[in-house]
């Protein structure tokens, strides 16, 4: 950031009284919440950090080092005595009086926009390191950030700058967040796109690779015929021999291939096994058809919608980066997994997962369904809390959108698992619920 860009910055903030919240949103950003109504954000990235505005939301994870507990404790409705640049260099010290504490105390919110040695810091009066985003020892640097430490100054560079009139520091702040959050979503796009376009690819092959019935049936016919015809040859096979050659039923001259490290009297029944298992997947390949390409179009759809999304919250909640860790850790292997506000929220691809997803529910979770169309089925995990609406909501669109294809006005039925009467495979009945309207924008989504 430019000198000139901080003095804005710092002479803006300067109306506000305290300090109502102080929180890490991700890696290097961290809220300040002015007088309960301004949020500022303070991306500290080293290289590229800058600082900007735009309305208040949870963040999509939550952030417990000591660093973020003290930001809390010290920082959370306390009093802005001063606003300054120390030095007149590119730092904001934001000097306020913790509410916390019962004696009269002063605090140094320290930040940093200073290339290599970007930081944020927490000072005590005298100078004293408190706790620091970034540690740095003295392999490091002259400068070591270190709770317990005294910070030293950061030797004086004069920067050349030709300074600028910003006739309005908000326009300034929010225009840094669209500039941000547009190149931000783009980069993140492309690589969630990339993953979820492996997922599709892998689908189309399978699905593409899948024995057809006929022939599946074929092979079960012939494994038996091999089964029956070593069966009735089997004085002739020696425990050395690699092939059988002989004459089938029909008087046809044939060879058979015998198997490895399989004694000669159970070499028929390894091919009477095989018989079994392509008549069996023969019977069955419908199902796994089914399965396949009821994933493949769940992940198109989850493709195309990530395509129109302009807003990394909703990115993250489409296409979130805990879900295949998280997706172990619940000892789950179907269905699929996303984050609302730190709440899991699990979507069934098919009618088997949605049966999946009814046995694994627990008494108090929420479960949710498009009324009268068959859909995917939703759980939200409550652990036993009130639901916020606007989880309910998120989840109720992601229930829409990857069951429908559509544009359209749609009612989103949600109850209580313990609500929910399993009839047959994914067909339930439920009472004590309620229902939320969803609208599908006119996103066309492949079948």
């Amino acid at each position: 950031m430019k000198r000139y860009e901080l003095q804005a910055i710092a002479s803006y903030l300067s109306s506000y009284d305290f300090i109502a919240e102080a929180r890490r949103v991700d890696d290097t950003t961290v809220e300040l919440i002015f007088d309960k109504k301004r949020s500022i954000f303070f991306n500290m990235t080293r290289g590229n950090s800058f600082v900007y505005q735009k309305e208040t939301q949870r963040p999509l994870q939550s952030y417990k080092a000591p660093f973020d507990n003290l930001l809390h404790s010290l920082l959370a409705y306390s009093k802005i005595l001063s606003i300054s640049l120390p030095n007149n260099d590119r730092i904001l010290s934001i000097e306020v009086a913790p509410k916390s504490n019962y004696k009269e105390k002063k605090v140094t919110l320290q930040l940093e926009f200073t290339g290599k040695n970007t930081n944020i810091l927490l000072l005590d009066e005298n100078k004293i390191i408190i706790e620091a985003l970034r540690h740095i020892d003295a392999t490091r640097s002259f400068r070591v950030i270190r709770p317990g430490v005294e910070l030293l100054n950061l030797p004086h560079y004069e920067r050349a700058e030709s300074p600028k009139e910003i006739p309005s520091v908000e326009s300034f702040l929010q225009d840094n967040w669209s500039v941000y959050e547009s190149k931000r979503v783009e980069n993140s796009k492309k690589q969630k796109l990339l993953t979820i376009q492996k997922k599709i690819d892998k689908l189309t092959k399978l699905l593409a690779t899948l024995p057809d019935k006929s022939k599946l049936e074929e092979e079960a016919l012939k494994y038996n015929n091999y089964g029956n015809i070593i069966l009735a040859n089997l004085y002739s096979i020696k425990p050395y021999d690699k092939t059988l050659k002989t004459y089938d039923f029909n008087g046809e001259e044939i060879t058979i291939k015998l198997p490895k490290n399989i004694v000669t009297n159970r070499i028929s029944q390894y091919y009477f096994n095989l018989s079994k298992r392509a008549k069996n997947r023969a019977k069955n390949i419908y199902i796994e058809q089914e399965n396949l390409s009821s994933k493949l179009n769940f992940y198109q759809n989850i493709f195309h919608s990530a395509k129109q999304v302009t807003d990394m919250y909703e990115l993250e909640i489409l296409i979130p980066k805990r879900a295949k860790s998280q997706r172990k850790k619940e000892k789950l292997k179907e269905c699929e997994l996303f984050w609302i506000d730190d709440y899991k929220v699990l979507v069934g691809r098919n009618s088997i997962e949605n049966q999946k997803l009814l046995q694994v529910a627990k008494a108090n979770d929420i479960w949710m369904h498009i009324r009268d169309i068959p859909s995917s089925h939703v759980i939200i995990r409550t652990d036993k809390q009130n639901l916020p609406k606007s989880v309910i909501q998120s989840a109720a669109k992601l229930c829409v959108d990857f069951s429908l294809q559509k544009a359209g006005e749609y009612e989103v039925d949600y109850t209580k698992r313990k609500f929910v009467k399993v009839q047959e495979g994914s067909n339930v009945l439920y009472n004590k619920y309620e229902t939320i309207r969803v609208r599908k924008e006119g996103i066309e989504i492949r079948e």
